[in-house]
């Protein structure tokens, strides 16, 4: 129970933190938004960025759910990393990588709407964007 309550609140507060990734892109604070993306990894998800970075998309959630013992929450909020990430190249120009981090946040969250037993108006939604920008992105590659 006490896990639950923790990884909820992890969820809630990985809203505000994308909230406010958002409005620093917004600003162009691109150096302070990469540091915050990179310190959030290991504050949320005890692990460095470059491990999650380092798995390939077709192994994402076998790997992290089944070696690694992650959660559909721990999911959730790598979702929401990935995603910050991808916000973060489209806004800083690098828009292949920005086209790679939409690709593993749109992963995680077509399993999460898979395996979740309740709609989520919010996830929806999120993943319309997602598929959006993915669209944009391969029209300009």
């Amino acid at each position: 129970m006490y896990q639950r309550d923790y990884i909820l609140r992890m969820i809630e507060m990985m809203g505000d933190f994308i909230a406010a990734i958002l409005k620093m892109l917004k600003k162009d604070q691109f150096p302070e938004v990469s540091r915050m993306i990179e310190n959030a990894y290991f504050e949320f998800l005890k692990e460095d960025a470059a491990f999650f970075r380092g798995i390939p998309g077709e192994n994402l959630t076998r790997e992290l759910m089944e070696i690694h013992n992650y959660s559909h929450g721990h999911l959730e909020i790598l979702g929401e990393l990935f995603y910050a990430e991808a916000e973060l190249g489209y806004h800083s120009g690098k828009l292949n990588e920005s086209l790679g981090y939409y690709k593993k946040s749109k992963l995680l969250l077509e399993f999460l709407l898979q395996e979740s037993d309740t709609y989520s108006l919010n996830k929806e939604a999120r993943m319309a964007e997602i598929q959006k920008k993915i669209l944009t992105l391969e029209g300009k590659s």
